[in-house]
């Protein structure tokens, strides 16, 4: 491997006297092209018209938009005074005259994209679109221009675009946001001129190099002609290393049995992170990023890591609030969420990570949040974060955590399991539980280990050479699902069950999103990223369901392709504002769910059907209302929320007075979003929280587990992941996946040691010993 590498969309070097990441090559897209040159043609120029090249000279129609000299020069003028000393020499002509796919590597991602993130149905529905624009009579159908797309002015294409994000017909609909989403994150991630604009470095400029990262082993499984499945043999076998996982690996190692972890995707040291964008989304997340549901209403950020989704979170370690396990325990008929023994689980583990709300240094967006929820009275507090009870500055840990610094999985819980025992296999998918040929006494199938492929590392340990594949099967006394909402439910049913509500009941805490622009560079990827919350609106209907107020990662090609989008011009003039940027989230305690399904055509891979219900809708309005004052009393020249047919609000700059959330001119404002609301379909939203699947409950009528996770109508096979969570739990889901993968991990101890006839050698540390754990 290369010994440093570099983001398109940021500068070549890294900050002075800081080491740069090693790089992480990402396997090759698919070898034969998903598109025909045709439907390439109408793909680039729809992406060029999101991202234009903007000149105010005659030049080509079909590849740059064409303004004014006044318009030209005054946008160049505002983004050189963004850019300050950046923007000297060009820079900002060379970013007017940008266009999305002029940069070789965006093709690359939108192969893979097109080849590989797509679920059957969506990428049929795209192929046909780009298909039929192709053509005359499709374009004027379409378009209502008897020549295709390609050929037509980029003004014209604009409006073109404009008239898809409302269309009646939901082929458009769906279009529009499916490639708005995707060209746009491309360009930023492959544009030469974004990253210098705005002095976006790739490596952090703070935190601390690695210090003693554990250093994991793996299976490696030799290559054979033969057509046999290597086989392997363990007491408890736990299919997926994130949050809840880990925490039962440790248990059950610890407890003197044998465990094997699985995990389809590969463990990337330290020196590795936080990887560039280019290469963390497609290392350390499902489909890159950027899950679309079904009917494209929501984006789905799902990680797909070692570690799980504790190697790319926030660090934000919120425990379940009081109305949630009181709805878990009363209406879900599960006393164990109003126990002390479930509040111990919860403690042990925050103790194991050393979570803390102490030595926190805010940055702008979080102070905003703090001081403007006080100004207004608003409830709030401090997040604590798994960081070991130290500060920790590092704004990229959504790429990883390069300085070890968040304790997650990969620094706490695997660690722990490898020593007491526990060996790991990273590259396997599991296809399938195995069952016994032996029914049980009340014919209840019974779990004896798991089926799957399995993928080597290529001969420079990383993935993007040459590989092998080899056919694997895992026997075992118990057998656990930790793999996601979005895997276990997909696991369960190619393994032959049929309970109705695998799959259903999945809640997302969707988001909205408002971004705050203020008059002085805040460089808001610096600092951590998560560390207040405003809980004013959280119980909107009384019943526990309403939203949080939170600052979001903000990475350049995380954000940027969820800004509003009505003019390529002025997008991109928001674009070079993000210096000056601060990023919130209105996320819902969202009541009404929806559910995870196999693809038609590839039954491995599942598929997203969710729309945020109208009930939820108004909880995350009110909550994007509260935002907005929040950082208008604290001065924000702009904000800029990602609500259709709303445009962004700007303060007047010959006020003299402090802001109040009475002006009128902001009332005016706050009254116009209430009243457009949320409309849909135009409306997206984002989640990056996945949770229920194969919730548990007291019935199999209700559910698809016990209250302690183990599935109905099996015996040896349990869920101890968010798939397991009865309702959204309204907060980052993190420790309360942990509390409930330590209780029912516990319970598979115990069972497993009956069944033997031995006492476990260990039993769960107490939260005094595993405090002292963490300070090791």
């Amino acid at each position: 491997m290369a010994s440093s590498s570099s983001s398109p969309s940021s500068p070549p070097t890294s900050p002075q006297g800081f080491t740069p990441q090693i790089a992480s090559p990402v396997p090759p897209p698919p070898a034969q092209d998903p598109v025909t040159p045709a439907q390439w043609a109408i793909l680039a120029a729809i992406a060029d018209t999101f991202a234009p090249s903007i000149t105010k000279a005659a030049g080509n129609p079909l590849l740059q938009r064409r303004v004014s000299a006044e318009v030209y020069d005054t946008v160049s003028r505002r983004i050189e005074e963004l850019a300050q000393e950046d923007g000297r020499d060009g820079l900002v002509a060379e970013f007017l005259d940008e266009r999305a796919s002029a940069a070789p590597e965006f093709k690359e991602y939108m192969m893979r994209v097109l080849g590989v993130y797509l679920d059957s149905a969506t990428k049929a529905q795209f192929l046909t679109l780009l298909s039929v624009l192709s053509t005359r009579a499709g374009s004027l159908l379409l378009t209502g221009h008897a020549t295709t797309l390609d050929s037509l002015p980029v003004e014209t294409r604009q409006n073109i675009l404009l008239g898809w994000k409302t269309s009646r017909i939901p082929l458009l609909r769906q279009g529009f946001r499916t490639i708005s989403n995707f060209t746009r994150a491309y360009w930023i991630r492959s544009s030469p001129t974004v990253g210098r604009l705005l002095s976006y470095p790739y490596t952090p400029v703070h935190g601390t190099p690695p210090n003693n990262a554990f250093k994991f082993q793996f299976f490696d499984i030799p290559p054979t002609t033969a057509s046999e499945p290597h086989v392997i043999e363990t007491d408890v076998v736990i299919v997926g290393s994130g949050c809840g996982g880990a925490v039962a690996a440790q248990v059950i190692a610890e407890a003197g049995f044998k465990v094997l972890v699985v995990e389809k995707a590969y463990h990337w040291e330290p020196q590795h992170l936080p990887m560039s964008e280019n290469e963390g989304s497609v290392h350390l997340f499902s489909n890159g990023g950027q899950m679309q549901s079904d009917e494209g209403s929501i984006t789905v950020i799902n990680g797909a890591a070692w570690g799980g989704g504790g190697t790319v979170n926030w660090s934000a370690s919120l425990l379940p609030q009081g109305f949630v396990r009181k709805e878990w325990s009363e209406k879900f008929g599960m006393p164990r969420f109003n126990t002390a023994e479930f509040q111990s689980d919860l403690d042990a583990v925050c103790a194991r990570m050393g979570v803390s709300g102490d030595h926190i240094p805010h940055n702008k967006s979080n102070r905003v949040i703090l001081e403007g929820s006080r100004k207004l009275g608003y409830a709030h507090k401090v997040v604590p974060q798994n960081t070991g009870g130290e500060a920790h500055n590092c704004g990229y840990c959504t790429l990883g955590c390069g300085s070890c610094g968040k304790k997650g999985p990969t620094e706490t819980f695997l660690p722990d399991a490898a020593r007491a025992g526990a060996v790991f296999l990273e590259g396997f998918e599991c296809r399938e539980v195995l069952w016994s040929d032996v029914k049980s006494n009340n014919n209840d199938k019974t779990a004896v280990g798991v089926k799957g492929i399995w993928t080597s590392r290529d001969s420079s340990g990383g993935v993007a050479g040459t590989v092998y594949k080899r056919e694997v099967i895992i026997k075992a006394a118990r057998t656990i699902l930790a793999a996601g909402p979005m895997e276990d439910p997909i696991i369960l049913k190619s393994s032959g069950l049929t309970n109705p509500h695998i799959g259903r009941h999945l809640h997302l805490h969707p988001v909205s999103v408002l971004f705050a622009v203020w008059d002085e560079d805040v460089r808001p990827w610096e600092g951590p990223i998560l560390t207040t919350v405003c809980n004013e609106v959280e119980n909107l209907d009384q019943q526990g369901y309403g939203v949080k107020l939170e600052s979001v990662t903000m990475l350049p090609g995380f954000v940027l392709p969820f800004l509003p989008w009505t003019d390529g011009v002025a997008y991109k003039e928001l674009v070079a504002k993000m210096r000056r940027m601060t990023g919130y989230i209105s996320i819902a305690r969202d009541r009404y769910g929806g559910r995870v399904y196999p693809d038609s055509q590839d039954p491995t891979r599942s598929v997203i059907h969710y729309t945020p219900h109208e009930h939820d809708k108004r909880h995350i309005l009110e909550g994007l209302v509260h935002m907005a004052r929040i950082a208008y009393v604290e001065g924000a020249r702009e904000l800029v929320p990602t609500v259709p047919g709303i445009a962004p609000f700007v303060k007047d700059g010959t006020s003299t007075t402090p802001p109040s959330v009475n002006d009128p001119a902001f009332v005016a404002w706050t009254d116009a979003l209430r009243k457009n609301g949320l409309p849909s379909p135009d409306t997206g939203y984002i989640s990056a929280h996945q949770m229920g699947t194969c919730r548990m409950g007291a019935s199999p009528k209700t559910s698809v587990c016990d209250d302690y996770g183990r599935v109905w109508g099996t015996r040896n096979l349990s869920v101890v992941d968010t798939a397991t969570f009865p309702s959204a739990s309204g907060v980052n889901p993190m420790i309360t996946c942990m509390g409930i993968a330590r209780g029912n991990a516990r319970a598979i101890v115990l069972a497993l040691g009956a069944e033997r006839g031995i006492v476990p050698t260990s039993i769960p540390q107490d939260v005094s010993a595993m405090a002292q754990r963490a300070k090791l």
